[in-house]
């Protein structure tokens, strides 16, 4: 009996080298539950359901390896990257240190076209909560953070912190639903943007590094009351 495919053939009309589109395709397919955490992957079945050989998806989990979004485990073969409670506190604590120096780059190097985006885009999320968009709410946040980055001016920087939040959006769900956090959110954004405004680059810091402490005392705790997400807090795979 033919298992049920789960991942989209990817398209092959693109000039992005196929490693890459592959690789995007199970970055997403992680992020979204559909590859699950301490499921094993398998390079034939992989290939079969994205339509290409088994070289571009062999490049690709290489690439995943690196990112943290799988662990291959010698005679044992490749597997969706489990995450403990240890692994999230980690993460957070490069994260905050980093967005916190990010947003003291952006009170100080701005442009005004970029200030008038993340304003835009503070006025979309409120919107976006009374209207209970929760998809909207997401993108509108990961186009919040992505101008912040860049006006930092430090493309190093940049790419460092996309690298980590790429690891925790599987769990922004678990964090923005646990209760009042969405409100929360919004105003931390908002005070944000006002430092910035004002080049206040010692209170930027300050709110970005309060932003990102809630942001990981939220997910936490709602990893631990989320029962599906039980095994997320477990390790998988010895240390």
């Amino acid at each position: 009996m033919n298992k049920k495919h789960r991942l989209e053939p990817i398209r092959l009309d693109t000039y992005k080298p196929l490693r890459d589109v592959v690789s995007e395709a199970l970055r997403q397919a992680i992020r979204e539950g559909v590859l699950k955490p301490g499921e094993r992957l398998m390079e034939i079945q992989l290939a079969d359901e994205l339509g290409v050989s088994r070289t571009p998806i062999r490049e690709a989990v290489r690439k995943l390896e690196l990112e943290g979004f799988v662990v291959m485990m010698p005679r044992r073969g490749t597997y969706v990257a489990d995450i403990s409670l240890k692994d999230v506190v980690q993460v957070f604590e490069i994260r905050s240190a980093l967005e916190e120096l990010a947003a003291g780059l952006a009170a100080e190097r701005i442009t005004p076209d970029e200030l008038e985006e993340l304003e835009r885009i503070v006025v979309e999320i409120s919107e976006y909560i009374e209207r209970d968009e929760f998809d909207k709410i997401v993108d509108a946040d990961i186009r919040f953070h992505g101008v912040l980055y860049r006006a930092s001016r430090n493309s190093r920087l940049v790419d460092i912190l996309h690298n980590l939040r790429e690891q925790m959006l599987r769990f922004r769900s678990i964090s923005m639903h646990y209760p009042g956090r969405l409100a929360a959110t919004w105003e931390e954004h908002r005070q944000l943007v006002e430092y910035i405004a004002n080049h206040n680059s010692v209170q930027a810091r300050k709110i970005a590094k309060k932003h990102m402490e809630n942001s990981e005392k939220t997910l936490i705790m709602g990893i631990k009351q989320d029962k599906n997400s039980a095994r997320l807090v477990q390790e998988l795979f010895p240390h």
